[in-house]
Protein backbone atom coordinates (compact mmCIF):
# COMPACT_ATOMS: atom_id res chain seq x y z
CA UNK A 1 0.00 0.00 0.00
CA UNK A 2 2.81 2.42 0.88
CA UNK A 3 4.44 1.72 -2.49
CA UNK A 4 1.21 2.61 -4.32
CA UNK A 5 0.79 5.78 -2.28
CA UNK A 6 4.39 6.73 -2.99
CA UNK A 7 3.87 6.13 -6.72
CA UNK A 8 0.62 8.09 -6.71
CA UNK A 9 2.26 10.97 -4.88
CA UNK A 10 5.18 11.12 -7.31
CA UNK A 11 2.89 10.97 -10.33
CA UNK A 12 0.67 13.70 -8.93
CA UNK A 13 3.70 15.90 -8.34
CA UNK A 14 5.00 15.22 -11.85
CA UNK A 15 1.63 16.05 -13.37
CA UNK A 16 1.43 19.24 -11.31
CA UNK A 17 4.79 20.34 -12.70
CA UNK A 18 3.64 19.58 -16.25
CA UNK A 19 0.42 21.51 -15.63
CA UNK A 20 2.39 24.57 -14.55
CA UNK A 21 4.63 24.32 -17.61
CA UNK A 22 1.63 23.98 -19.93
CA UNK A 23 -0.04 26.96 -18.30
CA UNK A 24 3.14 29.03 -18.67
CA UNK A 25 3.06 28.34 -22.41
CA UNK A 26 -0.63 28.46 -23.24
CA UNK A 27 -2.11 31.07 -20.90
CA UNK A 28 0.05 33.93 -22.30
CA UNK A 29 -0.39 32.57 -25.83
CA UNK A 30 -4.16 32.64 -25.46
CA UNK A 31 -4.00 36.16 -24.01
CA UNK A 32 -1.94 37.47 -26.93
CA UNK A 33 -3.67 35.59 -29.77
CA UNK A 34 -7.15 34.97 -28.37
CA UNK A 35 -9.66 33.86 -30.98
CA UNK A 36 -12.62 34.31 -28.63
CA UNK A 37 -11.84 36.49 -25.58
CA UNK A 38 -12.46 34.59 -22.35
CA UNK A 39 -11.38 34.75 -18.69
CA UNK A 40 -8.63 32.41 -17.56
CA UNK A 41 -10.82 30.97 -14.81
CA UNK A 42 -13.78 30.26 -17.09
CA UNK A 43 -16.83 28.18 -16.26
CA UNK A 44 -16.01 24.49 -15.65
CA UNK A 45 -12.27 25.06 -15.60
CA UNK A 46 -12.21 23.24 -12.26
CA UNK A 47 -13.87 20.22 -13.88
CA UNK A 48 -11.31 20.23 -16.69
CA UNK A 49 -8.45 20.42 -14.18
CA UNK A 50 -9.86 17.38 -12.40
CA UNK A 51 -10.06 15.58 -15.76
CA UNK A 52 -6.40 16.48 -16.37
CA UNK A 53 -5.23 14.54 -13.34
CA UNK A 54 -7.71 11.68 -13.70
CA UNK A 55 -6.95 11.10 -17.39
CA UNK A 56 -3.21 11.34 -16.88
CA UNK A 57 -3.28 8.56 -14.27
CA UNK A 58 -6.13 6.15 -15.01
CA UNK A 59 -5.98 5.45 -18.80
CA UNK A 60 -2.22 4.82 -18.77
CA UNK A 61 -2.68 2.23 -16.04
CA UNK A 62 -5.55 0.50 -17.86
CA UNK A 63 -3.95 0.53 -21.32
CA UNK A 64 -0.87 -1.25 -20.03
CA UNK A 65 -2.81 -4.49 -19.48
CA UNK A 66 -4.15 -5.13 -23.02
CA UNK A 67 -0.92 -3.84 -24.56
CA UNK A 68 1.05 -6.32 -22.45
CA UNK A 69 -1.27 -9.11 -23.64
CA UNK A 70 -0.79 -8.00 -27.25
CA UNK A 71 2.99 -7.83 -26.83
CA UNK A 72 3.07 -11.37 -25.45
CA UNK A 73 0.87 -12.62 -28.29
CA UNK A 74 3.20 -11.08 -30.88
CA UNK A 75 6.44 -12.30 -29.34
CA UNK A 76 8.27 -14.54 -31.80
CA UNK A 77 6.02 -13.52 -34.68
CA UNK A 78 7.70 -12.50 -37.93
CA UNK A 79 5.17 -12.58 -40.79
CA UNK A 80 7.00 -12.88 -44.12
CA UNK A 81 10.13 -11.60 -42.34
CA UNK A 82 8.63 -8.10 -42.08
CA UNK A 83 9.11 -7.67 -38.32
CA UNK A 84 12.79 -8.65 -38.52
CA UNK A 85 13.30 -6.26 -41.43
CA UNK A 86 11.65 -3.39 -39.57
CA UNK A 87 13.82 -4.09 -36.53
CA UNK A 88 16.86 -3.06 -38.61
CA UNK A 89 15.41 0.36 -39.46
CA UNK A 90 16.94 3.36 -37.67
CA UNK A 91 14.74 5.28 -35.24
CA UNK A 92 14.60 8.33 -37.51
CA UNK A 93 12.79 6.16 -40.07
CA UNK A 94 10.52 4.27 -37.71
CA UNK A 95 9.42 7.14 -35.48
CA UNK A 96 7.68 9.21 -38.20
CA UNK A 97 5.99 6.03 -39.43
CA UNK A 98 4.82 5.32 -35.88
CA UNK A 99 3.22 8.75 -35.71
CA UNK A 100 1.54 8.15 -39.07
CA UNK A 101 0.25 4.65 -38.24
CA UNK A 102 -0.90 5.71 -34.77
CA UNK A 103 -2.84 8.64 -36.22
CA UNK A 104 -4.38 6.38 -38.87
CA UNK A 105 -5.69 4.06 -36.16
CA UNK A 106 -6.80 6.96 -34.00
CA UNK A 107 -8.60 8.52 -36.96
CA UNK A 108 -10.82 5.47 -37.42
CA UNK A 109 -11.30 4.98 -33.69
CA UNK A 110 -12.31 8.64 -33.36
CA UNK A 111 -14.67 8.31 -36.29
CA UNK A 112 -16.24 5.25 -34.66
CA UNK A 113 -16.95 7.24 -31.49
CA UNK A 114 -19.12 9.55 -33.58
CA UNK A 115 -20.97 6.79 -35.44
CA UNK A 116 -21.63 4.20 -32.72
CA UNK A 117 -24.16 5.39 -30.10
CA UNK A 118 -22.49 3.41 -27.28
CA UNK A 119 -19.11 5.04 -27.90
CA UNK A 120 -20.64 8.47 -28.45
CA UNK A 121 -22.02 8.44 -24.90
CA UNK A 122 -18.43 8.62 -23.68
CA UNK A 123 -17.04 10.85 -26.43
CA UNK A 124 -19.82 13.42 -26.01
CA UNK A 125 -18.13 14.49 -22.77
CA UNK A 126 -15.26 15.89 -24.83
CA UNK A 127 -17.65 17.69 -27.17
CA UNK A 128 -19.62 19.26 -24.34
CA UNK A 129 -17.18 22.17 -24.05
CA UNK A 130 -18.82 25.36 -25.30
CA UNK A 131 -15.57 27.31 -25.31
CA UNK A 132 -12.29 26.10 -26.78
CA UNK A 133 -8.95 26.44 -25.04
CA UNK A 134 -5.90 24.28 -24.31
CA UNK A 135 -7.39 22.73 -21.17
CA UNK A 136 -10.42 21.40 -23.06
CA UNK A 137 -8.09 18.72 -24.37
CA UNK A 138 -8.24 17.06 -20.94
CA UNK A 139 -12.05 16.92 -20.84
CA UNK A 140 -12.64 13.36 -21.98
CA UNK A 141 -14.07 10.21 -20.47
CA UNK A 142 -11.40 7.62 -19.62
CA UNK A 143 -13.24 4.98 -21.65
CA UNK A 144 -13.03 7.27 -24.69
CA UNK A 145 -9.29 7.81 -24.20
CA UNK A 146 -8.53 4.13 -23.58
CA UNK A 147 -10.42 3.03 -26.70
CA UNK A 148 -8.82 5.55 -29.05
CA UNK A 149 -5.29 5.10 -27.74
CA UNK A 150 -5.55 1.31 -27.77
CA UNK A 151 -6.49 1.28 -31.45
CA UNK A 152 -3.63 3.59 -32.42
CA UNK A 153 -0.99 1.99 -30.20
CA UNK A 154 -2.14 -1.54 -31.01
CA UNK A 155 -1.75 -0.84 -34.72
CA UNK A 156 1.86 0.24 -34.15
CA UNK A 157 2.64 -3.12 -32.58
CA UNK A 158 0.67 -5.17 -35.11
CA UNK A 159 2.50 -3.52 -38.02
CA UNK A 160 5.82 -4.38 -36.36
CA UNK A 161 7.01 -0.80 -36.00
CA UNK A 162 7.13 -1.31 -32.25
CA UNK A 163 9.07 -4.37 -31.21
CA UNK A 164 7.25 -6.92 -29.05
CA UNK A 165 10.29 -7.98 -27.03
CA UNK A 166 9.02 -7.63 -23.48
CA UNK A 167 6.02 -6.94 -21.30
CA UNK A 168 6.37 -3.17 -21.19
CA UNK A 169 5.44 -0.36 -23.51
CA UNK A 170 8.04 0.23 -26.21
CA UNK A 171 9.81 3.51 -25.40
CA UNK A 172 9.21 4.72 -28.95
CA UNK A 173 5.45 4.21 -28.52
CA UNK A 174 5.62 6.20 -25.29
CA UNK A 175 7.26 9.09 -27.13
CA UNK A 176 4.56 8.99 -29.81
CA UNK A 177 1.89 9.13 -27.11
CA UNK A 178 3.55 11.99 -25.22
CA UNK A 179 4.21 14.08 -28.33
CA UNK A 180 0.67 13.45 -29.60
CA UNK A 181 -0.76 14.57 -26.27
CA UNK A 182 1.27 17.77 -26.32
CA UNK A 183 0.08 18.53 -29.85
CA UNK A 184 -3.51 17.91 -28.75
CA UNK A 185 -3.21 20.74 -26.23
CA UNK A 186 -2.17 23.04 -29.07
CA UNK A 187 -4.98 22.18 -31.50
CA UNK A 188 -7.57 22.85 -28.80
CA UNK A 189 -6.04 26.20 -27.87
CA UNK A 190 -8.03 29.41 -28.12
CA UNK A 191 -5.66 31.04 -30.60
CA UNK A 192 -6.33 32.66 -33.96
CA UNK A 193 -3.03 31.38 -35.33
CA UNK A 194 -3.01 30.23 -38.97
CA UNK A 195 -0.13 28.26 -40.50
CA UNK A 196 -0.80 28.67 -44.20
CA UNK A 197 0.05 25.69 -46.38
CA UNK A 198 1.17 23.72 -43.31
CA UNK A 199 -2.48 23.36 -42.34
CA UNK A 200 -2.82 20.86 -45.18
CA UNK A 201 -0.01 18.78 -43.70
CA UNK A 202 -0.55 18.92 -39.93
CA UNK A 203 -3.59 19.47 -37.72
CA UNK A 204 -3.90 22.99 -36.28
CA UNK A 205 -6.40 24.90 -34.11
CA UNK A 206 -8.08 26.15 -37.29
CA UNK A 207 -8.51 22.54 -38.41
CA UNK A 208 -9.62 21.02 -35.12
CA UNK A 209 -11.92 23.79 -33.92
CA UNK A 210 -14.33 22.93 -36.74
CA UNK A 211 -14.61 19.43 -35.32
CA UNK A 212 -16.01 20.93 -32.12
CA UNK A 213 -18.82 22.89 -33.75
CA UNK A 214 -22.23 22.14 -32.32
CA UNK A 215 -23.92 20.73 -35.42
CA UNK A 216 -22.77 21.10 -39.02
CA UNK A 217 -19.17 19.93 -38.87
CA UNK A 218 -18.74 17.74 -35.80
CA UNK A 219 -18.40 14.74 -38.13
CA UNK A 220 -15.36 16.25 -39.86
CA UNK A 221 -11.65 16.65 -39.11
CA UNK A 222 -11.13 13.49 -37.05
CA UNK A 223 -7.35 13.34 -37.45
CA UNK A 224 -5.32 14.53 -34.49
CA UNK A 225 -2.05 15.11 -36.36
CA UNK A 226 -2.28 14.35 -40.11
CA UNK A 227 -5.22 15.93 -42.00
CA UNK A 228 -4.42 13.75 -45.00
CA UNK A 229 -6.67 11.05 -43.56
CA UNK A 230 -9.63 13.43 -43.56
CA UNK A 231 -8.84 14.62 -47.08
CA UNK A 232 -8.49 11.05 -48.39
CA UNK A 233 -11.61 9.71 -46.67
CA UNK A 234 -13.82 12.73 -47.36
CA UNK A 235 -14.17 14.20 -43.87
CA UNK A 236 -12.00 17.32 -44.20
CA UNK A 237 -13.31 20.84 -43.73
CA UNK A 238 -10.89 23.77 -43.68
CA UNK A 239 -12.39 27.12 -44.72
CA UNK A 240 -10.70 30.46 -44.13
CA UNK A 241 -13.13 31.52 -41.42
CA UNK A 242 -13.39 30.20 -37.86
CA UNK A 243 -16.40 28.60 -36.12
CA UNK A 244 -18.41 30.78 -33.75
CA UNK A 245 -20.30 28.14 -31.75
CA UNK A 246 -19.00 25.03 -29.99
CA UNK A 247 -20.59 22.20 -28.05
CA UNK A 248 -23.02 19.36 -28.64
CA UNK A 249 -26.79 18.88 -28.64
CA UNK A 250 -26.31 15.71 -26.58
CA UNK A 251 -27.08 16.40 -22.93
CA UNK A 252 -23.94 16.09 -20.81
CA UNK A 253 -23.88 16.74 -17.03
CA UNK A 254 -21.93 19.78 -15.85
CA UNK A 255 -20.20 18.02 -12.94
CA UNK A 256 -17.20 15.73 -13.01
CA UNK A 257 -19.09 12.90 -11.29
CA UNK A 258 -21.98 13.26 -13.71
CA UNK A 259 -19.72 13.25 -16.76
CA UNK A 260 -17.91 10.18 -15.40
CA UNK A 261 -20.96 8.13 -14.39
CA UNK A 262 -23.73 9.13 -16.80
CA UNK A 263 -22.22 7.50 -19.94
CA UNK A 264 -21.75 4.24 -18.03
CA UNK A 265 -25.38 4.23 -16.92
CA UNK A 266 -26.53 4.99 -20.47
CA UNK A 267 -26.84 8.49 -21.85
CA UNK A 268 -28.88 10.03 -24.59
CA UNK A 269 -28.09 8.70 -28.11
CA UNK A 270 -26.14 10.98 -30.40
CA UNK A 271 -27.88 13.44 -32.69
CA UNK A 272 -28.22 12.29 -36.27
CA UNK A 273 -25.10 13.03 -38.34
CA UNK A 274 -25.49 15.81 -40.87
CA UNK A 275 -26.64 14.76 -44.31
Amino acid sequence: MNAYLHYFGLETFRLSVWLVLLAVVFVPLERLLALHPAPIWRRQVGVDLAWYFLNSLFPAFVIGVPIAVLVRALQGANPFGIYAWEATWPLWVKLPLMFFVNDFGSYWAHRATHKLPFLWRFHAVHHSAEHMDWLVNTRAHPVDIVFTRLVGMGLIYVTGLAQATGHRLDNSVAWVTIAGTMWAFFIHANVRLRLGILEWLVATPAFHHWHHTRREHQDRNFAAIFPIFDFVFGTAWLPREWPVEYGTDTKVPATLVGQLVDPVLGGEPPPAPPS
